[in-house]
């Protein structure tokens, strides 16, 4: 009996020192390289992969970036990480907080840099010195997403044809959380119907009928997997190019 209680006891501190592992490991940074794009202004640009447009260009004062394995078929749009630079002598010590707007790849990198973006990384006098490497050693870590004054939106996609044909893209997704799915409802169907991910952060429905549509969204994070329904409804007479409030926050 009383091997058995040592055995649970050694069995739940094991589980102890296993959860403050993981939960010390989601705040620890991963080593990579990093380097930067072209730009006239040097804010992010409005063709990234993930389908923001002009939010991906101007999100985040421009301090946006493309990844390549942290793209993950654009589940990773929208996501949120520190970087900072691994050459003491000109990085600054906090680096950059970046947002991912586009997918990119290049010399072993992780990371593809809006101009801006780039120049956080570095010491204010060393600015010039940090684009003549080009390529950077340094570490990363995903954080939360804070968009002050700005609730989940969901913006009706330019290659909307109404009524047939709607595409939406989702724009300020808070926390450090990802939306693996979205569905529609409409009184008609009497049920969810799921859209499809068509790239990026952009998810569309072929063959849309006349009316309003409720919309929910499925939130993976560390937590679990659920469901947040905006509530706020697509209206019937939805228009290519405007965005739509979901009045709810994910945090």
């Amino acid at each position: 009996m009383g091997f058995a209680l040592k055995n649970q006891v050694f069995l739940l501190c094991v589980m102890v020192l296993l959860l403050a592992v993981l939960c010390y490991s989601q705040d620890t940074f991963t080593h990579s390289r990093a380097t930067y794009y072209g730009s006239p202004d040097c804010y992010g640009t409005a063709s990234g992969a993930c389908g923001f447009r002009e939010f991906g260009r101007t999100i985040n004062d421009g301090n946006v970036a493309g990844v390549s394995k942290l793209f993950r078929n654009g589940t990773g749009c929208g996501t949120c990480y520190q970087v900072r630079c691994k050459t003491p002598e000109i990085c600054a010590d906090e680096g950059v907080n970046i947002v991912v707007t586009d997918h990119g790849e290049g010399d072993r990198t992780d990371f593809i840099l809006s101009p801006r973006a780039y120049s956080k990384l570095a010491r204010p006098n060393d600015v010039s010195e940090l684009f003549s490497y080009g390529v950077v050693e340094i570490e990363y870590r995903r954080i939360s997403c804070k968009y002050s004054g700005y609730n989940l939106m969901f913006k009706v996609h330019e290659n909307s044809n109404y009524p047939h044909y709607l595409s939406i893209v989702l724009l300020y997704v808070a926390g450090p959380n990802d939306i693996t799915a979205v569905e529609l409802w409409q009184d008609d169907w009497q049920q969810w119907r799921a859209m499809r991910r068509a790239y990026g952060a952009v998810w569309d429905m072929a063959n849309m009928p006349r009316g309003s549509a409720k919309l929910r969204f499925q939130v993976s994070s560390n937590s679990g997997i659920t469901w947040a329904q905006s509530k706020n409804v697509l209206p019937s007479d939805w228009k290519a190019g405007i965005a739509y409030d979901s009045f709810i926050q994910l945090f």
